[in-house]
Order: structure tokens, then sequence, then C-alpha cells
């Protein structure tokens, strides 16, 4: 079957088609402009691919109650011309098949517990650290719904005593995890691109200290068998082995398990499907709403 992908992020729109199976036969990416702008090519992308159903991995907040009137509509987001855009009607209405959407973290978590660096586990945590954070929960091989979509990028963290912007930068929340660890956050703190910073940079000190206390809230919180930690900060390799440490070191030898006493290096990880996990994600995604169409 002949499946579309839709990666909707903040910065960029990426669009691929592919199969049941994670394949991926074409790939594009598009700006994220205006919806008046961005929409049409989307959906011009598709329709002229005889895809048979779509599969939409998006940047939220986003309404996933499927009972609600407003069920595939970006909320609360700071990109002010997609607040309260029906997403899901949209790309329903206009190409005429059936269409799996959840959040761009989430679809990166079905694919990573699928195929990836959680295969044959039944639980995991997937957290993608970019211009925000976000994490997805597998549990009992499914993706975690409550209320909402989850919002890890926003709880609330212990400061670093030295961290020159103890609250952060995020706009709704001081000193939550994005506001204090994302790749715009970095910029905000040290005025450079993340990228441009050594190894040795004391910035890393301080994104390992965040994303440790994450991982340890996350053991305390959902217990998965794996954390995989993605998106573009996580290129920065030498981070693994920092926030590992401080994971065990919040956790002060309270939690008793081999994962995180003797394995942690197997524990927490990258992905293992690289840049191509949330469009095979949201291959997955498509697959799932043809075959509840039927």
């Amino acid at each position: 079957m002949l499946l579309g992908a839709l990666e909707a992020g903040g910065t960029k729109m990426v669009l691929s088609t592919g199969d049941e199976k994670g394949n991926i036969f074409e790939r594009i990416s598009l700006p994220t402009n205006a919806p008046a702008e961005t929409m049409p090519a989307i959906i011009d992308f598709f329709k002229n691919k005889n895809i048979e159903a779509l599969g939409v991995g998006t940047f939220g907040p986003v309404d996933l109650d499927s009972q609600s009137a407003t069920y595939g509509y970006i909320t609360t987001t700071p990109k002010t011309p997609w607040v309260n855009y029906p997403l899901y009607d949209t790309l329903k209405n206009a190409l005429n098949v059936p269409v799996g959407l959840d959040t761009d973290v989430d679809a990166a978590a079905i694919s990573e517990h699928a195929q990836g660096a959680a295969k044959g586990l039944s639980s995991c945590l997937y957290v993608t650290v970019g211009t925000g954070i976000g994490g997805g929960i597998v549990t009992n091989n499914r993706i975690l719904h409550g209320a909402m979509h989850t919002e890890l990028g926003h709880i609330i963290m212990r400061p670093h005593k030295n961290d020159p912007m103890p609250q952060g930068c995020c706009h709704y929340h001081d000193g939550c995890l994005e506001g204090l660890a994302s790749g715009t956050a970095i910029e905000a703190r040290w005025h450079v691109k993340a990228v441009t910073l050594p190894d040795d940079h004391f910035a890393w000190e301080l994104e390992a200290y965040y994303l440790g206390q994450m991982c340890a809230n996350a053991v305390l919180l959902y217990s998965p068998h794996r954390i995989v930690l993605g998106g573009g900060v996580m290129h920065k390799q030498h981070l693994f082995p920092m926030i590992r440490k401080n994971t065990q070191q919040f956790l002060n030898g309270y939690v008793k398990i081999p994962q995180i006493t003797d394995d942690i290096d197997s524990y927490i990880v990258p992905p293992a499907l690289g840049d191509n996990a949330g469009a095979i994600g949201a291959l997955l995604l498509g697959a799932d709403a043809l075959a509840a169409s039927k």
C-alpha cells in the first residue's frame, strides 16, 4: 500500500510517501509558514501521489480527544497563525483518505518502539531535544494518551546552582525543562547556536544536569524499559555519558534495578532510526488509520 506521512514541525514540514513497513520512497520539506501558504502546498503534494491513507505527526499542543468537537486542532501553540487551526479536518476533507494523527514526538516514539531502539520492549520513553522539548510514552505496547497528550517539555526543574539563566526562556513557565534545556534555551543563555559550542563548554554540563534530572523523574513516574533521546541537540553524542551519570546521581541509589545500576549505557540511548523516526512513525499512523477504516 502507498501511504503518506506528514511531519508537521514548527520550523519545517516534511512530506514523505512510503508503505506500512516504514519504507520511505520519497521525501521533501517545506518551511512552516502561515497555514494559508503552507497547507495548499501540502495538499497538492499528497493529492498527486494517490495515497491510500495519511499519517501525521504534528507540533502541538494538539487536541487528540476523538470525541472532542476540536479533534485534530492545533491549540495554544506560540506559532500564532496556527492557533486553533483544524489540521485534521483540513487534510481529511481535502484528500478524502483516512488520516491518523498524533504529536510529532508520539510518532517518533511509536516508530522507535516498533522498529528502533525499543523494539521488543513493552514500554519506552522517547524524548526529542531540539528547538523545543517533547516526550512520547509507550506503555503496555500502546502510546499513552489521557485527558491530553503528555507535555514533558513543561515539567518544572530544580535549577542548577550556577545556571546564569535559572528562570529559563519559556513564555508560559519559569524554570521548565524546555525553557532551560532546549536548543532555543541554549541559544538564549549563551547567545550563540548550540552547534557552535565546544564540547568542553559549561553549556553541556547544564544540559546534562537538566536532561539527567528529567530522566530520573521519568524513571520514577513511568518506569519505562528504555529511554530514547533524540532531536538536534542530542547529535552531541558526548552528552549521553554525562546524562547517564546525572540520572544516577538524581536517583541516588533509590532505584535498584540492573538497567540503572549496571547497564545504564543500554538504558538511555540515541534513536536507532535516526532522523527517520518521525516519518516512519507517521507511516505507521497512516497504516493504522487505513486498517481502522475497513
